[in-house]
């Protein structure tokens, strides 16, 4: 048995980038940081990690109507790892968390999808939102 499950609790680095597929679903895509604390020899130094989020269906709609950057929130979903090869031929490769739960924090309403996490189950080169 093994799990894939991630969960974040950190601040929004920028508005999320709100964007629709062909077929119509809406997808979003959110830059979320944590920041721990670490002691190097005497000192206590914060170190940030950025994380990519993507948010599908309804809840990301509520999340480009709720969340702004800087907005606290609670994600949790699996990681995911992609890669492609541009019109160039260079390939790229991608990791981030299909967020099958978000919850903004400090605020009483929770977006929580029902769907798959996944998304549309085919996509195309002109689905993709980024």
């Amino acid at each position: 048995m093994s799990l894939n499950r991630v969960t974040l609790i950190g601040n929004l680095g920028r508005d999320p980038e709100v964007r629709y597929t062909t077929g119509g679903t809406p997808v979003a895509n959110l830059s979320v940081a944590t920041t721990e604390r670490i002691k190097e020899g005497s000192e206590w130094k914060d170190h940030t990690e950025w994380h990519k989020v993507v948010v599908w269906g309804g809840q990301a709609e509520m999340a480009g109507e709720m969340l702004r950057k800087g907005s606290r929130v609670y994600i949790e979903g699996p990681l995911r790892a992609s890669d492609w090869t541009d019109k160039d031929g260079i390939k790229h490769y991608k990791t981030e968390v299909k967020a099958a739960r978000l919850i903004p924090l400090g605020q009483a309403q929770r977006v929580e999808s029902r769907e798959e996490p996944e998304g549309p189950e085919e996509l195309s080169d002109d689905d993709i939102p980024f």
